[in-house]
């Protein structure tokens, strides 16, 4: 068996390095899935205001997964599957919005559109989940997280523009705002003040 990664993959891993994303989204690897496809890689984001990732900044998580099988897989329609999770709690009165499941979805889709990624076969799920707690510890009294895993087809093996739009979904559905990379906070001086 050849152990060298295929060209069209390597091209892929290239455009996923050297990447500046928002404070906020702590990146890292993660092992890829063995089982699904001969080539994979994954990244996993922790969503937190703390650069130390202190728990009460913790927004949401999201994973963010290329699979590659040179000899094409037919329910793709191609020979690269982008997969992604995403989950993040939400405001009590915002889960119960019957809409909400199709603003996440319009989240993940503009994101794409936004960021210029070329995609076909795009499906998935939005998924929320009530959490009540009752005796012993008092934790949350009650809580909604909202959920959505999807996949889609590159029509390339470039992937930067994926990547980004994932990063910018997974930014929303945290609750961030907008951000733009060329706009720089100042810290404040209270001395001088």
């Amino acid at each position: 068996m050849n152990n060298q990664p295929p060209a069209d993959f390597v091209t892929a891993l290239e455009s996923l390095k050297g990447q500046t994303f928002r404070p906020e989204l702590h990146i890292g690897q993660i092992p890829g899935p063995t089982r699904i496809a001969p080539w994979a890689v994954a990244l996993q984001a922790e969503v937190n205001d703390s650069a130390d990732l202190d728990p009460d900044g913790l927004r949401g998580s999201a994973k963010f997964v290329v699979l590659h099988d040179p000899d094409t897989q037919p329910a793709w329609d191609g020979t690269f599957r982008i997969v992604v999770h995403a989950q993040a709690p939400m405001d009590a009165s915002m889960g119960d919005d019957p809409l909400l499941g199709e603003v996440a979805w319009s989240w993940l889709r503009d994101a794409l559109d936004h960021q210029g990624a070329s995609y076909h076969s795009l499906n998935g799920t939005v998924t929320r989940v009530f959490n009540e707690t009752f005796g012993g510890l008092h934790i949350n009294s009650s809580r909604v997280d909202l959920e959505l895993r999807a996949s889609w087809t590159p029509q390339t093996p470039y992937l930067t523009e994926h990547l980004r739009a994932w990063a910018e979904f997974t930014a929303s559905m945290a609750g961030l705002g907008p951000w733009n990379d060329q706009v720089r906070s100042l810290a404040r001086e209270v001395d001088k003040i």
